[in-house]
């Protein structure tokens, strides 16, 4: 392997987005969030069936099967939805063989550490839009975030955007803006608006 190991880190973001999950109130689930065709309630699908999906390609299954949103949950039962997954990729994770292994995600054929360190972004910048729509109820942990911008910076171009790169343009973040706020602006969400 010739990357960081990702499942340390990856492990603290999921639990990070697992004590978020548990604070966020049945009020809440309407609400809007930064990642715009999202309400919380469907935010926190995404982040159930993603999570779902990296677990399923760790386990050496077809994880494009799997459907990014959880369909079907009932409002009070995320956290305990997100805590099974969790533990599910978690587990599916833990030999060493799988980070050279080569696995399918929706970019394409990677080594394993690519595809798990694409999944730390991916659960690092939905716990932002989360916390933001919900409050901040809780601070965030900065190394994930660091992480995850590595990555981004690394792996996703400035231009162009949309079409096969899932993401609106680049955003200019304030100045002084902490990992997660850097992050959030370089995958096009809005830093200066709140959900």
């Amino acid at each position: 392997m010739n990357a960081i190991d990702p499942r340390p880190v990856y492990a603290r973001a999921t639990e990070q987005a697992a004590a978020l999950i548990r604070a966020v109130r049945p009020g809440q689930l309407d609400g809007p969030t930064p990642c715009t065709e999202f309400d919380v309630r469907r935010l926190l699908s995404h982040m159930v069936g993603g999570t779902l999906r990296i677990a399923v390609i760790g386990e050496g299954g077809d994880g494009m099967a799997v459907h990014p949103f959880a369909e079907g949950e009932e409002d009070a039962g995320w956290p305990e939805a997100y805590d099974e997954v969790r533990s599910r990729a978690l587990k599916a994770w833990e030999p060493d063989a799988r980070m050279a292994s080569p696995v399918r995600v929706p970019w394409g054929e990677v080594p394993g550490w690519q595809a798990l360190s694409g999944y730390v972004m991916e659960i690092v910048t939905h716990t932002w839009d989360l916390s933001e729509a919900v409050g901040h109820p809780l601070p965030l942990d900065p190394e994930p975030a660091a992480f995850a911008l590595a990555t981004a910076l690394r792996v996703l171009p400035e231009e162009p955007r949309g079409g096969d790169t899932p993401f609106e343009r680049v955003r200019p973040a304030p100045e002084g803006a902490d990992d997660y706020t850097r992050l959030a602006a370089w995958l096009g969400r809005d830093p200066l608006s709140r959900a």
